[in-house]
């Protein structure tokens, strides 16, 4: 099983991404199928004991403070054909998602190589294309570019998802540590 630790955003943030994504499924309903709030992955894993997971997110997440996001841009990886909002990176940033994949030490991370430090894209994603056709992706990316506004806001918890379809949220924990 696959599994991802995500990055949450405080609500008015997290609802004005999701609006976004509304929107685009008039489009494509690539992303919306999958279920899943709008987030930064932190790192993926090919497989973790859910328990000692659970575990080690608490002790994380007690261990770190809401961090202030600013979401200036847009971009696409244009292999899959994935649009999402990006943040301007911040030391912060990459210090807490260095310091989970210290503290998930031992679990498998092999064949998910972008979501290591040193190698992280962090994006949040707003629309996936893939599976629709090429005319798609192009109405969508205008769509985005045309409606999308910087936002402000902040990132307020972590959660441990299964990665399946629709995406399963195991587990959630507020940073400072109060459990979702």
């Amino acid at each position: 099983m696959q599994y991802a630790i995500e990055l949450y955003f405080d609500k008015e943030t997290e609802k004005a991404l999701q609006e976004i994504c509304d929107k685009v499924s008039s489009l494509s309903t690539g992303f919306l199928s999958w279920k899943s709030r709008p987030h930064l992955t932190l790192a993926c894993f090919s497989d973790v004991d859910e328990t000692l997971c659970k575990n080690k997110l608490t002790e994380f997440a007690k261990s770190q403070k809401c961090i202030p996001v600013s979401l200036d841009s847009v971009g696409m990886f244009c292999d899959s054909k994935v649009v999402f909002a990006s943040p301007t990176m911040t030391q912060g940033m990459y210090a807490i998602q260095r310091k989970l994949h210290e503290s998930m030490e031992g679990f498998d991370t092999k064949g998910w190589e972008y979501y290591l430090p040193d190698m992280w894209v962090p994006h949040c994603t707003l629309a996936m294309t893939g599976g629709d056709e090429e005319p798609v992706f192009y109405k969508v990316s205008e769509l985005i570019l045309s409606s999308f506004r910087k936002l402000n806001g902040s990132f307020q918890s972590v959660g441990l998802v299964k990665i399946t379809h629709p995406v399963e949220e195991l587990y959630t924990v507020e940073l400072g540590g109060e459990n979702e």
